[in-house]
């Protein structure tokens, strides 16, 4: 390769990289997170309402998401592609901080609370459910831009 055509590639990428600074973050993402409105599962009298079924979301920003469950009904709270398409920086339950890069599920046999800590990474609309109780309503979905 001639030395003017290492010059010419240099130049381009060198172009290309000043052009897509909008796609280089500065800084910790993770850090301040806007806070969701709590989801609580299992609300009414028969215990299959949700308090939230869509939550709008953006591409690189933090969130947090309190999830709580009444204890009425036992709920395999489920989101597979979502989980797929963040980076989970941790879960907290009661005193405890789970530190994991990848979620199945959170199942509440009884009343309690757990809250995510998360960067969407991937756009797309993505379900959430209580694995089993999708058509009794305990599901919502992630709008992700």
């Amino acid at each position: 390769m001639t030395l003017r055509r290492k010059a010419a590639l240099s130049f381009t990428f060198a172009a290309l990289l000043a052009t897509s600074g909008a796609a280089l973050a500065a800084g910790d993402l993770t850090l301040k997170p806007t806070e969701l409105k709590p989801l609580e599962l299992g609300l009414g009298n028969a215990g299959y309402g949700v308090s939230e079924t869509k939550y709008n979301l953006e591409t690189g920003k933090a969130y947090s998401l309190e999830l709580s469950s009444t204890g009425k009904k036992e709920c395999a709270w489920q989101a597979p592609e979502f989980f797929k398409s963040i980076f989970l920086r941790k879960v907290e339950v009661e005193e405890v901080e789970v530190k994991a890069v990848a979620l199945t599920e959170i199942e509440f046999e009884k009343e309690g609370e757990a809250e995510l800590f998360f960067v969407p990474i991937k756009p797309g609309t993505f379900a959430w459910y209580c694995k089993g109780m999708e058509e009794r309503g305990m599901k919502g979905e992630f709008i992700v831009k």
